[in-house]
């Protein structure tokens, strides 16, 4: 399935949140991949050609009210991944999202912020369900996709949402990785050989994958974006599938699916 506006030979390009803001991986039509971290998506879509095709690793599409299990996406990938399957948190309502955009400059900030946002999201969601602190803290740059993604309708065919653990299964043949990337916190070195060793059977050199990542972004961040570029590589091939297919739309008609 390719959607409508791809131009065939797009520069691909995946992405996904880092502490510096986001690391992309990139590659030109005959060109190596390369890496770089940007400070806003904005300045990504900025350094990247108009027809660009980019795959994400951040929610796309958000719920107004948020049943048991997340949105639609959610559901489905998770029983695909075995042990990796929490690695699929649910996301809360658009509300919950919103309920506190402030900069926080103290840490009790961020904490009172998260209780208003669990706040809203339980009175949003059935069972009522409060907002994980993984969850919460990437909503900022859940927000900075969603805002641009309302502005812009014409991203709606170019930026699409994945999930690392969902394109390594795809790419090791609907098969889940067996080790985890980290643990309890700290990186698993088998776990990131495991998928160093699946993603150059896809075409990566091995010295690009084990180079150190960019400042401001972590080693896992790195080989989730090589990832999430090969998924790219697949919308735009008309390879890659949507769950659920066809996507459906939030209230904003921007479509809610995760592609690998």
């Amino acid at each position: 399935m390719t959607p409508a506006g791809i131009v065939p030979g797009a520069v691909l390009v995946g992405a996904d949140g880092c502490k510096a803001g986001w690391i992309a991986v990139r590659r030109n039509p005959g060109a190596s991949p390369s890496v770089e971290v940007f400070a806003s998506f904005a300045a990504l879509l900025a350094a990247v050609s108009g027809d660009a095709v980019i795959a994400v690793d951040m929610p796309i599409g958000l719920p107004e009210f948020s049943a048991r299990g997340g949105r639609g996406p959610e559901a489905l990938v998770r029983p695909l991944l075995g042990p990796r399957q929490s690695s699929v948190f649910s996301i809360p309502s658009r509300a919950a999202l919103y309920a506190d955009t402030s900069d926080f400059t103290t840490i009790e900030a961020w904490y009172d912020a998260h209780r208003r946002a669990s706040e809203v999201a339980r009175a949003t969601s059935d069972p009522p369900r409060g907002v994980s602190i993984q969850a919460f803290g990437i909503f900022s740059k859940i927000r900075e996709i969603d805002a641009l993604l309302i502005a812009r309708p014409d991203l709606r065919g170019r930026i699409f949402e994945s999930h690392p653990e969902v394109a390594f299964c795809r790419l090791n043949g609907e098969k889940a990785m067996q080790l985890p990337k980290k643990i309890k916190g700290a990186v698993n070195p088998a776990g990131m050989a495991e998928r160093k060793a699946l993603l150059c059977r896809h075409g990566y050199d091995f010295a690009f994958l084990d180079q150190p990542p960019p400042r401001g972004a972590a080693a896992d961040d790195f080989l989730d974006a090589a990832a999430m570029m090969l998924i790219a590589g697949r919308i735009a091939r008309g390879e890659a599938r949507p769950s659920p297919d066809p996507p459906p739309v939030d209230s904003f008609g921007i479509p809610v699916a995760i592609w690998a």
